[in-house]
């Protein structure tokens, strides 16, 4: 067992929540009762981003899997429902937590291939690529880890054989599933990825060229017969054999370097067990991810600097509360962008960034009357800023079983159909554009350039909250780039500060401020906001689509409660 990098403990505490579980059948309320048998729950639960891939999870609790079978199946599912967010053609962070509160963690993040070199993402003048030239190339994608990841938490924590997960994925390949008005808008959104490789134009577009309406049932045998094969076979016969010599194949083919992906660089690829990175937050310790991940340093930036400032009796319509919110967040970036990066190749201050002491200094900086003129890093360190293109995409699962273990764990492809590229019926990832596209700044190397073997900064937030008596309170996370650290620390700040329910939690509005410009969700509450954030001194505000989609399960006594962001087409659904 791993043991977490720990900064806090606490003395005992307790802790209420409601007991409403999203049901199987949408729309209609379900309850939870109290379980009788201490320390089990009376059921598990699921919640993920799409209802049918939270089915899979559930269906797996119902055969009497652990919630690492479920997570599992449901991630698996999602390579289905929701190819262009997620799947086994990219990979993700899985973080357990066990009844007594040991945690375990699984990093499963792309690596570059080994031929991969700093001056891969500059042309022959030694400038930057353009970002979507880079993006629909075989440049972009990095080494699938998601099974990986998937046949070592199963060897670990499964119950069930490993041929059991798939079935819901492949029983939906090949009969067939019914795109969402949200899969529909990513086609619209990003027609030029989706439909870059035949197979993806054959699947999601009609003859006349255009995206296929929302409700139309698609089959995808060929992703069935992947997934047929990888159960059958066991999770190796992703990485050797034909499905490794064939995604080398297409990456090679659409890669305009002599270098590019081999099947060696699949053979060789090894998910790794990372130590949690955990903090105090009031009365709370708060665990996520390492490095490659800069999820647990953000999100425990975020909260560790708003530590001193008194949210609860300022509420969630204050606009001060916002404010200060939003100012935290420009300091937690100014670090992230600097110093986080792959620890396996460069050292990473993460006890320095995460100190009580160090956020409390930081915080010390913000102030509840006026921003900020500039939000500099805080270490006196060499790294400096890379070139990171937006980061996008992305999809979260939870789930929890009867026993209490919990899993939470964030899958992506990056991008919305990742690099565009198929092999199998899945979309291979661009999760090397994560990577800065300068190697270095003058003369200094960036933290987060690419080198062979490497594997890209990452801001997948998969997160666990303990109440003082060491006892699971909340298993959260998030989708959408960029915005995932703030998305998870904004909805701890609701239930931890506005002693909100977690469905609550998720659905208050988004500000999202990883510099000096303030973006706003069009269409929230924070809008009538904007007159007194400006007054406050924030100049750059903008009014934006933000892709929230937050998914988390919240444990009390013996009741769980499931939710899923109401903005999404997730649910939470009972065992």
């Amino acid at each position: 067992m791993i043991k977490p990098i720990l900064l806090t403990l606490f003395a005992p505490f307790a802790l209420s929540a409601c007991a409403t579980i999203a049901p199987d059948a949408p729309g209609t309320p379900d309850t939870m009762p109290v379980a009788t048998a201490a320390p089990a729950f009376d059921r598990g639960v699921v919640s993920a981003a799409d209802p049918r891939a939270a089915q899979a999870g559930a269906a797996m609790l119902r055969k009497g899997g652990s919630a690492t079978d479920a997570a599992i199946a449901t991630m698996i599912a999602l390579t289905v429902v929701e190819p262009q967010s997620s799947g086994i053609g990219g990979g993700g962070f899985y973080m357990r937590s066990a009844p007594d509160g040991a945690i375990e963690t699984i990093d499963g993040r792309e690596t570059a291939p080994a031929s991969a070199t700093p001056d891969w993402f500059l042309d022959e003048n030694g400038k930057p690529l353009d970002y979507r030239k880079a993006v629909l190339s075989g440049l972009s994608v990095g080494v699938p880890g998601n099974i990986a990841l998937a046949a070592q938490a199963h060897q670990q924590h499964g119950k069930l054989p490993w041929a059991d997960l798939f079935e819901p994925a492949i029983r939906l390949a090949r009969d067939g599933w019914t795109t969402t008005e949200r899969f529909h808008m990513f086609l619209t959104l990003r027609p030029g990825r989706a439909s870059l490789d035949p197979a993806g134009k054959a699947l999601f577009f009609g003859p006349d060229g255009k995206p296929l309406p929302a409700g139309t049932h698609i089959r995808n045998p060929a992703l069935a017969d992947t997934l047929e094969a990888i159960a059958q076979n066991g999770p190796d016969h992703f990485y050797h054999g034909e499905i490794a010599q064939g995604i080398a194949r297409k990456v090679a083919a659409r890669t305009p370097k002599a270098a590019a992906m081999t099947p060696a660089d699949i053979a060789s690829y090894r998910a790794k067990a990372r130590a949690p990175v955990c903090g105090a937050y009031r009365a709370y310790r708060v665990c996520g991810m390492g490095p490659p991940s800069s999820g647990a340093t953000t999100v425990l930036a975020i909260l560790g600097q708003l530590e001193r400032f008194d949210l609860t009796a300022l509420g969630s319509e204050s606009p001060q509360a916002w404010h200060l919110f939003a100012e935290s967040q420009r300091l937690a970036y100014a670090d992230r962008e600097r110093f986080l990066a792959d620890s396996d190749f460069i050292a990473v201050p993460v006890l320095e960034l995460i100190d009580p002491a160090y956020l409390a200094k930081r915080g010390a900086l913000i102030s509840p009357d006026v921003t900020m003129a500039t939000a500099e890093p805080g270490l006196d360190l060499p790294p400096p800023d890379g070139m990171e293109p937006p980061e996008h995409g992305t999809s979260h699962l939870v789930a929890v079983d009867r026993t209490g273990n919990a899993v939470t764990y964030t899958s992506t492809i990056e991008g919305a159909f990742g690099s565009g590229l198929m092999f199998g019926g899945f979309f291979l990832n661009n999760e090397l554009t994560d990577f800065s596209f300068v190697p270095d700044v003058d003369g200094v190397r960036v933290a987060n350039r690419i080198e062979g073997g490497k594997r890209p900064r990452s801001s997948m937030a998969p997160t666990l909250v303990y109440g003082p008596d060491g006892k699971l309170v909340l298993a959260i996370g998030a989708a959408g780039g960029g915005t995932i650290p703030v998305q998870v620390a904004r909805a701890l700040i609701g239930f931890i500060d506005w002693d909100m329910d977690i469905d609550r939690a998720l659905a208050l509005p988004m500000l999202y401020a990883p510099g000096d410009a303030l973006m706003i969700e069009q269409g929230s509450s924070l809008e009538a906001m904007i007159p007194a954030l400006k007054a406050l001194g924030h100049k750059q505000i903008t009014t934006r689509f933000l892709p929230v989609k937050t998914n988390a399960i919240s444990l009390s006594g013996r009741t769980v409660t499931g939710a899923a962001d109401p903005r999404s087409e997730g649910r939470a659904i009972a065992e």
